[in-house]
């Protein structure tokens, strides 16, 4: 299975990075390709909401780094969204990649992909990642994506956080079981 990772992080080796490594070692041992995105390094502008894309009877009229985002999208069999938390939702540049699959929502949904998602936050509180997993679980249901898993890093603010939590070792068996 081919898995692309859209890494929303600003920080490429944080917490969110830790996560991720140890998910695409765990597939890579289970035989999967894995390829790793840092949307925050794409060249990807927000949607303008024009809708000329006829949400996916046409390209998106803007002509940024999102073609090449959406090539390998619609080239994976997963597709793992992973990001710290940032007020109760993923990052603003992963937000703003999800927003211009628009484009595409068609072409998406006919692949029926798989997909998770690997997400951090300081806070430990139980009720830390509603929102967030709402949304992802929303995105699932819309593009017709199957969820395959979720590791959800309570109180990994930190590296070192992440290191001494038990959401390393939750990443890596994701990836392990796919």
């Amino acid at each position: 299975m081919d898995i692309l990772v859209l890494q929303g992080s600003p920080n490429r080796d944080g917490s969110t990075a830790m996560l991720v490594e140890e998910f695409a070692r765990g597939a890579r041992e289970a035989g999967h390709a894995v390829e790793r995105i840092d949307v925050c390094a794409a060249d990807v502008n927000p949607c303008r909401g024009c809708v000329a894309c006829g949400y996916g009877a046409r390209p998106c009229v803007q002509r940024d780094g999102m073609d090449e985002i959406l090539d390998r999208v619609l080239a994976a069999d997963m597709l793992v969204l992973a990001t710290p938390l940032y007020y109760y939702g993923m990052t603003a540049q992963l937000k703003a990649v999800i927003d211009r699959f628009c484009s595409a929502n068609s072409a998406i949904s006919a692949k029926r992909l798989k997909a998770a998602l690997i997400t951090v936050a300081w806070n430990a509180d139980g009720w830390t990642f509603d929102a967030l997993v709402a949304h992802y679980e929303t995105l699932c249901r819309y593009l017709d994506m199957t969820d395959c898993g979720q590791v959800l890093g309570y109180g990994c603010g930190t590296p070192g956080m992440t290191r001494a939590s038990r959401a390393r070792r939750e990443a890596y068996e994701l990836g392990l079981r796919l």
